[in-house]
């Protein structure tokens, strides 16, 4: 039984696969704030195309 506390309190498997938990959740987290700012950036992009095109004057081409 004391072999089993020993080899337990040294054994270091578990603090391994509880960093790559944070790791992974780190980097799922920064995947999302860099996924937002793309998006509002997007939006706001074509949001100003969109009143420039209907700032613009319409003309009707005529054949000639």
């Amino acid at each position: 039984m004391l072999n089993f506390i020993k080899n337990f309190r040294n054994d270091e498997d578990g603090a391994v696969t509880v960093d790559f938990v944070v790791l992974t959740a780190a980097i799922v987290l920064l995947g999302l704030a860099v996924g937002a700012a793309v998006t509002g950036a997007a939006n706001k992009a074509s949001g100003e195309i969109v009143t420039k095109i209907n700032a613009t004057p319409k003309t009707v081409a005529t054949g000639g």
